[in-house]
């Protein structure tokens, strides 16, 4: 997960808090449901496409809102994937099963901010040190697979399908993990990349994020291959080396090598990492991610005269930007649930959890043709404010500097403030929106204001000094396309029945009431940033249960990150169905 745009746990659907039993909901009890639960659903009723079976619940509320698919399990493939299925139940297995994981987490694939061209920054060479691992552990997947190497450690796999008219099925996964504070080693329960298994869970730094979803891939294909499977629709595997800081070296290599090996929508749906499955309201909700929230640092930049501090003017630059910067916090970017948008959706899949307050579900339901009720569900969803920050533009002032020396007057103070966009925005309404915001303060100031490379004020009017925002560090990112999940999009569905057919599996289940699955929106950006051109239909799931046991133990991104060996099973097992229902699909 990203480190520059994180991929957080302020809204991320999947990481989940503990469940303190089911009772009539608080407002307390209803803010945290909210807070896990970052997911859009299709609001409509659709045909089963391709053999791909309806299954509606709540039908006494609106059947039309969140529609379902049935599990879906292979069929001309469903020998090997029962065979399979037996064998990952196999204590054997979850042994084989650690040794992967464990082996993968012992070699610390750390990557950092602003790092040297690969070639040049020998923190890169350990990858290579990974590389040989994973040439060791899967050694069928090597001998079988097409391996191609991009900026030396970007990696392709191609396993090649017998029918090559039909559109691969891309899978990506990062190698990378994010740096461990050498302040925080005597926190962790085991060493960070120890790799340590306690009879439970592996312990260890990308045990999680994103270990677990590269070893879980290569787990999946390495057992088929075993098993002498053969796929008829080639399966693709990128993985990035630099996901945890924008990709740079990584994926946005890779993703011009992918484009021309099968062009521009040139396959069939793309799974890469995300957020996963956990309880909310009563019922297991899974929400795979069909979209992205964009991106924008915004520098804002005061210069003004120097001189010694015993004279100082009324204002210095420091107090100037400190007005500006509070100005900004007082103005948050106005925030409205919109129908049909993204999060709009997110409360319509609600409706179908039992443990949702009623007035709560009845506003949500009639929100379509009513304004009011509409504004009342608005009111409440947005009592909890990381819910409020998923559907609109939010503002952090992250970073701020001024002045050299206490007594000299700062000639120069600047700010950064960080914007995750909308996904019914863009980066130029933000762009305008900040210019707008500071036109007053400007000309209270005096200040020559110029803003992303346009001149806001007279040039040639006098002025006590300048105020210039811009764009800091990188451009700015758009919010991602939206996936399509109507009725027609067999991609979004056949990931439906395959998520409900590995949870089911996995478990022993075999109703279509076992959760719920709807669409989500990332709240940080992943790989995929680099790979729209790639094909329409872009979804970000890690087949991975956010809370069990009443406490939050991964430790993405911080101490004690650790996996429980069950789960990482079971995302090998949701990593095989995937392959093996999109081999057998009308798919193009």
């Amino acid at each position: 997960m990203s480190a520059t745009n994180e991929k957080t746990n302020e809204f991320l659907p999947g990481v989940l808090p503990p469940r303190t039993g089911r009772t009539l909901l608080s407002g307390r009890a209803l803010k945290t449901g909210l807070v896990v639960l970052a997911v859009f659903a299709s609001t409509f009723l659709w045909r089963a496409p391709y053999g791909i079976g309806p299954y509606h619940f709540h039908k006494e509320f609106n059947a039309d809102i969140c529609p379902q698919v049935s599990e879906l399990i292979p069929k001309s493939n469903g020998a090997l994937w029962r065979t399979l299925g037996d064998t990952y139940e196999t204590d054997a297995f979850k042994m084989r099963a650690v040794d992967w994981l464990a082996g993968a987490v012992r070699i610390p694939t750390e990557s950092y901010d602003q790092m040297d061209p690969v070639g040049t920054d020998p923190r890169w060479e350990k990858f290579g040190v990974f590389h040989d691992y994973l040439l060791k552990a899967f050694p069928l997947v090597h001998a079988s697979l097409e391996v191609t190497k991009v900026n030396t450690y970007g990696l392709i796999y191609v396993w090649k399908g017998t029918s090559s008219s039909l559109k691969p099925l891309l899978l990506a996964a990062h190698q990378d993990v994010v740096p461990v504070e050498e302040t925080t080693i005597d926190q962790w329960q085991y060493p960070p990349f120890s790799g340590y298994f306690d009879g439970e869970r592996v312990w260890g730094r990308g045990s999680q994020d994103d270990k677990s979803g590269l070893i879980g891939i290569l787990s999946a294909m390495e057992n088929m291959l075993e098993n002498k499977f053969q796929p008829t629709r080639t399966v693709v595997l990128a993985s990035g080396f630099d996901e945890e800081t924008s990709g740079l070296h990584g994926a946005q290599m890779l993703a011009p090598v992918l484009l021309e090996m099968f062009g521009e929508n040139g396959y069939a749906m793309l799974v890469d990492e995300g957020s996963g499955y956990g309880e909310q309201f009563g019922r297991v909700i899974a929400t795979p991610g069909v979209s992205e929230k964009g991106y924008l640092d915004v520098m804002i930049n005061v210069a003004s005269p120097g001189g010694h501090s015993s004279l100082p003017p009324l204002h210095t630059s420091i107090g100037i930007l400190a007005d500006l910067l509070v100005n900004i916090e007082r103005n948050p970017f106005e925030v409205h649930l919109e129908r049909g948008s993204s999060t709009y959706k997110i409360a319509q899949c609600l409706v179908h959890t039992p443990d949702l307050p009623a007035s709560l579900r009845r506003d949500i339901i009639h929100a379509e043709h009513n304004e009011l009720a509409l504004r009342r569900a608005e009111h409440e969803l947005f009592k909890n404010p990381m819910f409020k920050n998923l559907v609109g533009t939010t503002q952090a002032i992250d970073l701020i500097h001024g002045g050299v020396k206490v007594n000299a007057l700062p000639e120069q103070a600047w700010a950064v403030v960080n914007h995750r966009i909308s996904t019914q925005s863009s980066v130029t309404a933000t762009k305008r929106r900040d210019t707008e915001l500071l036109i007053s303060l400007a000309s209270q100031f005096n200040l020559s204001y110029t803003a992303f490379g346009a001149r806001i004020t007279d040039a040639d009017a006098p002025a006590f000094g300048t105020l210039t925002l811009s764009e800091a560090y990188t451009h700015g990112l758009e919010p991602a396309p939206v996936s399509p999940t109507e009725h027609d999009a067999v991609p979004y569905q056949l990931l439906s029945g395959t998520i409900r057919a590995a949870y089911n599996s996995h478990r022993g289940l075999s109703n279509d009431d076992s959760l719920i699955i709807s669409p989500g929106i990332m709240s940080g950006n992943t790989d995929t940033r680099y790979y729209w051109k790639l094909t329409e239909h872009i979804f970000r799931y890690g087949h991975t249960d956010g809370a069990r046991g009443g406490s939050i133990i991964s430790g993405v991104h911080t101490v004690n990150e650790a996996i429980k060996i069950s789960n990482f099973v079971e995302m090998i097992r949701f990593f095989t169905t995937l392959i093996l229902n999109v081999d057998e699909s009308e798919l193009p």
